[in-house]
């Protein structure tokens, strides 16, 4: 059970009713058949922390420069490092759709990635290890990312790579569970 309240649109004053209807409209076009997640139903306990996190996830997710593939590789290894079951749940099926291989997506699910997959898929795994475990990159990861997407792209993955750890580690003290239907293969 979570440690707070999902909040739906009801149960939002009128004036932050427009802050749950863009999440809603943002996250809809990401995944379609689902219901507001979870995870913004308990954010929006502080609508703007909820709007806030949304605008940042937002851009990262659906205007940034990062290629598909790559932002979806830094996302589960992000999920990995936190051992977040809801963003493996969210994120696989999203991975796959853009193309991240079997391959892949198992190697960062036995934590073996960087390790066995293409260099430079692993650089993005090994970004987000890096940044979970020891709050940075080394020199040696920097260069690499920065080489495949230059300054702006490595800003944007850096703050993906923060944005997601932060939301992990957000749901985990809130107790946010993964909707009914759902499932994670992360520790399957």
């Amino acid at each position: 059970m979570a440690n707070v309240p999902y909040i739906d649109r009801e149960d939002l004053p009128e004036a932050d009713r427009s802050i749950y209807d863009r999440i809603a409209r943002t996250r809809g076009a990401a995944e379609p058949d689902a219901p507001m997640p979870n995870s913004f139903r308990a954010l929006l306990n502080s609508p703007a922390v909820a709007e806030a996190v949304g605008r940042l996830g937002e851009y990262l997710r659906f205007d940034s420069r990062l290629d598909p593939v790559a932002r979806e590789i830094a996302i589960l290894s992000v999920a990995r490092q936190t051992n977040s079951d809801y963003e493996w749940a969210h994120h696989e099926p999203v991975a796959r759709r853009v193309g991240v291989t079997d391959q892949v997506i198992d190697a960062i699910r036995s934590g073996r990635a960087p390790m066995g997959i293409p260099a430079k898929d692993g650089i993005f795994a090994q970004a987000a290890k890096e940044m979970v475990s020891k709050g940075t990159l080394s020199p040696r990861t920097f260069q690499a990312v920065e080489h495949l997407l230059g300054p702006g792209g490595a800003v944007d993955l850096v703050v993906l790579i923060g944005y997601y750890a932060m939301l992990s580690t957000a749901l985990s003290a809130l107790g946010v569970e993964i909707e009914a239907g759902i499932e994670s293969s992360l520790n399957a």
